[in-house]
């Protein structure tokens, strides 16, 4: 029963069967989610290609970074306006994703956080927490690895560092998939920014490829992170809550949270938003404790 329940997890990330009126309502809150926050928005040329940033409020940096197949709004939307009360947030959108540019090779993570490091340099920012969702996690913890000296604290939620932290069904899934399964919520999305449906079949396939033929982390990498982290998964995710424990103890310096519920339900990701949500639903007073080192 616990391996079932793990699976249609996994199925409802990829496939949307959610009823047309529920949608429009999670739509019209997801559009009007950052209330009258407005965004410093722009591009930088980050290792030739065009990375697409908004930032809100002030204070001290927290860089968020989204899932695969995302957008700012679709992973976070929810919960900047609850980030941003404190701090100031730099949200970005990954290569071939959303409004930023593509190049001519696979979606990785070491080059995403390449990209994700070479923007902060260009702006400025000397060094920030980190908050990344699902593959955006995977991100965090690859800048945390190759750009230490940037990274303060690193929120990792919703990761899977290794094959053997999910279900094989999964991995036959990701094989086997079609771009008709890909969640209508992130179709959308990507179209509202940027209206190129070709670019979107190539992101979709680019985030296909990058899970086919995913490698895991070895356990060296995760033992040289040093910057304390906090892990988060909820207990019927894709990676399992074993995946998640295995991988806290190797890391130095980590806190691990398990949450109930799916793939981001705990942060208000777009997939698994349920109607009529409630702020409380969300676990961004657990993030600011952590941040703010009262965990």
């Amino acid at each position: 029963m616990k391996r079932l329940i793990y699976f249609v997890s996994i199925l409802l990330i990829f496939t949307s069967c959610t009823e047309n009126k529920k949608t429009e309502t999670i739509q019209t809150k997801m559009e009007s989610a950052p209330g009258n926050l407005t965004p410093k928005k722009g591009t930088s040329e980050v290792n030739g290609i065009q990375m697409y940033y908004e930032i809100y409020g002030k204070g001290k940096p927290l860089v968020l970074i989204h899932g695969g197949g995302s957008t700012i709004e679709t992973s976070f939307g929810r919960i900047i306006p609850l980030l941003s009360e404190n701090r100031q947030l730099i949200c970005v959108e990954l290569q071939a994703h959303g409004r930023t540019g593509d190049r001519n090779s696979p979606l990785s993570f070491e080059q995403d956080a390449d990209d994700v490091a070479a923007l902060l340099k260009n702006l400025r920012i000397e060094k920030a927490d980190i908050f990344g969702f699902s593959n955006g996690g995977n991100t965090a913890l690859q800048i945390a690895i190759r750009h230490p000296e940037l990274c303060d604290k690193i929120i990792a939620a919703s990761v899977l560092l290794k094959r053997d932290g999910t279900f094989p069904q999964f991995w036959e899934f990701m094989k086997n998939g079609t771009f008709e399964q890909m969640p209508q919520q992130y179709k959308d999305a990507f179209m509202k920014v940027n209206p190129d449906s070709t670019k979107l079949i190539n992101m979709y396939q680019k985030c296909v490829d990058r899970m086919i033929y995913f490698k895991d982390f070895p356990d060296e990498q995760i033992k040289s992170i040093k910057s304390a982290v906090l892990l988060i998964n909820g207990d019927s995710d894709v990676a399992t809550s074993e995946h998640a424990v295995a991988m806290s103890k190797l890391l130095a310096n980590c806190k691990l949270a398990i949450i109930p519920g799916g793939h981001g339900a705990y942060m208000g990701e777009v997939t698994t938003l349920k109607p009529n949500y409630k702020d409380s639903d969300f676990i961004v007073p657990m993030i600011v404790n952590f941040l703010n080192d009262r965990l």
